[in-house]
């Protein structure tokens, strides 16, 4: 049986925990996301970033993606997180790295960004858009930060039809799977905020790789949490089994997938057109 969703602040909070656990690097590695870095370069390719651009990696986590983006592209990178702990960690990993002068973190509600308009060249959101519990907020806030003419990239769990009931769990909803939207509605989301028609390009091998993964590594975990190595902060481990399953039934019957979606930002005057 499903469990209800608490209130959105709730929401936050637990995903914040969860992926500032032990639980979520041990399943999920560096990269919290489908594709780890690899997909990231894509998006950066597909964004068409560069030296000088200024990027904002929005649910920046510890800080994986910032720092691969300045790295790779040779862009200004500010990371927004709403975890104090994952800020200060990706703060210290930029430090060690030599970055902290392109890179930097800062604490922050994706709903409500603590940024004046129009400044960012580009905007990137892995894996994240489809835990946030204001979707529609969300993307009216990345319309605002871009420059007009500002790229943005999102890589996302999408679905289609139904879920069973152990994806909509809280668990399920912060492991990116609970409330993933069909390609189509985060498609007219970035439209009604203000971007040109969303770019699709489509990486369901990533989620099923990363599905396979877990299971696997949930084997290992369930043998540290039996001897009281490890906690899950929401759940149980026979909820983590069982949503791992039932995760990889529908990605195989095609009704869980990941896509990437990229888009431009139109100007005030254009949209007064349409």
């Amino acid at each position: 049986m499903s469990q209800s969703i608490p209130p959105a602040d709730e929401v936050k909070s637990c995903c914040a925990g969860f992926y500032s656990s032990s639980w979520a690097r041990l399943l999920l590695g560096d990269s919290f996301h489908p594709g780890g870095l690899a997909l990231t370069e894509r998006l950066g390719y597909l964004l068409g970033l560069q030296p000088g651009d200024r990027v904002l990696d929005v649910a920046s986590g510890k800080g994986s993606t910032s720092i691969f983006l300045a790295q790779r592209f040779g862009c200004e990178v500010v990371g927004i997180e709403y975890s104090v702990g994952l800020v200060a960690e990706a703060i210290q990993r930029a430090a060690v790295l030599g970055l902290a002068g392109r890179v930097r973190f800062e604490e922050g509600d994706a709903e409500r960004l603590p940024f004046v308009d129009a400044s960012f060249d580009a905007l990137i959101c892995e894996c994240a858009f489809c835990t946030f519990p204001d979707k529609r907020s969300a993307a009216a806030e990345y319309a605002r930060v871009l420059r007009p003419g500002g790229r943005i990239g999102l890589a996302d769990s999408t679905r289609s039809g139904y879920l069973p009931g152990e994806l909509e769990t809280l668990l399920a909803w912060v492991a990116c799977l609970g409330d993933a939207r069909p390609i189509g509605e985060y498609a007219f989301l970035l439209r009604e905020a203000g971007f040109a028609v969303p770019m699709v390009e489509s990486h369901d091998e990533a989620l099923c790789d990363l599905v396979r993964d877990i299971r696997s590594k949930l084997l290992g975990a369930e043998f540290l949490a039996k001897i009281g190595k490890l906690a899950l902060a929401i759940g149980d481990i026979d909820q983590a089994k069982a949503m791992a399953k039932a995760a990889a039934m529908a990605v195989d019957r095609g009704e869980l997938g990941y896509s990437l979606l990229t888009a431009v930002s139109i100007s005030d005057d254009t949209l007064s057109q349409r």
